[in-house]
């Protein structure tokens, strides 16, 4: 074996007289050594010698003894020699891993590429929370303000007078829907009453003999103010039907959409008075970023206001349109059954519920057969 050179050694290999390699050496070490990275150096294969940190040599691959060149048996095996040095130069750089070929080229493996961190949701959940909760705290601050006096409010006075007025009226029309609820109930029970009535006169016209015309006579009229009854019942039904959809679905969906807008309200004047508040006070490097995201959190309210408050007048405006026509007709309806009932027209009362496409339920028929049902 040649002389050990005063520098690091790495390995000791046989060499030709040009300098060279020989083929089948190389080939030899060079497999050997892949074999000992694959499947790893075990301890009956190699031999670890120890040096010291400030020893000479780092990392000497003694080689056995190689037999006569043209031999083709494989050598002995490999002794890896490391050091604590070299490893921590191994490891100072990085992955890449440089295996000789046969040829002078050498390949390291490409950059390794770190994807993206997944969000946390929970972070996500934290981020709207606390959204929320500035949200709330402004807009609570700013009733606050405004039921004190000190606070200043954004008011339409044409469309507040508008609300106004819609809220009395639904006031008054579940006033006149109570009534008319009432006078169907009692109306019903006195045509309960008097059909009862008319079938014991009727009964007692066939039992007594000696007054049995006077007993008819009451029988029949009983069962006709009965028959009166349930006509104009199924008309007051019908009204109370007609106005309870309109206040309760028609003007309650318009209410909704005016609590909608004044919440947007609410939240444009707190972010209009943030921003008043900004402004008055001084621009420097640490309030310019506030003001600015200030001004963008007020033009995303103003436009939120100002998208309600287009909706609500939309609203009222159909809402007032189909009041007028809903009611006229149910006001018709309901006048001219009264009075075609109390004053004994029969026939106009009929054709009052023909004119609005009344049907009655006749008796026994309130609930519809399976066959109906499916």
């Amino acid at each position: 074996m040649a002389q050990e050179s005063p520098k690091n050694s790495a390995a000791e290999i046989p060499v030709t007289s040009n300098g060279q390699l020989e083929d089948s050496h190389e080939h030899s070490f060079n497999r050997d050594l892949k074999c000992s990275l694959s499947v790893g150096l075990g301890l009956s294969e190699t031999k670890i010698t120890s040096h010291g940190f400030d020893g000479a040599k780092e990392g000497v691959v003694e080689a056995g003894q190689f037999p006569n060149k043209g031999s083709s048996a494989s050598p002995k095996s490999s002794v890896i020699s490391p050091s604590s040095a070299a490893a921590s130069r191994l490891a100072g750089q990085g992955c890449d891993l440089i295996i000789p070929t046969g040829g002078r080229a050498q390949q390291k493996s490409g950059p390794v590429v770190l994807a993206d961190e997944v969000k946390n949701p929970a972070m996500e959940k934290l981020e709207l929370v606390r959204k929320w909760s500035l949200n709330t705290y402004k807009c609570t601050r700013q009733i606050i303000s405004e039921k004190l006096g000190r606070g200043s409010r954004t008011v339409d006075l044409e469309l507040e007078a508008q609300i106004d007025i819609l809220r009395d009226n639904k006031k008054k029309y579940e006033n006149i829907l109570r009534l008319a609820q009432t006078l169907s109930t009692q109306l019903f029970q006195m045509v309960h009453t008097q059909r009862q009535l008319g079938d014991a006169f009727a009964d007692l016209s066939l039992k007594s003999l000696e007054l049995h015309e006077e007993f008819g006579y009451n029988a029949d009229t009983q069962k006709l103010l009965a028959k009166n009854g349930e006509t104009l019942l199924g008309a007051i039904n019908f009204f109370i039907a007609s106005v309870n959809t309109l206040v309760n679905k028609t003007i309650e969906d318009t209410l909704l959409t005016v609590k909608q807008y004044e919440s947007a309200r609410i939240e444009y004047d707190a972010y209009r008075t943030d921003l008043e508040e900004l402004n008055l006070g001084p621009r420097d490097a640490n309030t310019l970023p506030k003001i600015e995201q200030s001004q963008q959190l007020f033009q995303v309210h103003k436009e939120k206001y100002d998208k309600m408050r287009n909706d609500v007048s939309i609203k009222l405006k159909f809402l007032e349109e189909n009041k007028v026509k809903v009611l006229h007709n149910q006001l018709v309806l309901f006048h001219n059954a009264i009075a075609a009932y109390f004053a004994g027209n029969q026939k106009q009362l009929e054709q009052t519920l023909k004119q609005f496409h009344i049907k009655l339920k006749t008796p026994g028929a309130d609930a519809p057969s399976w066959l109906e049902e499916q």
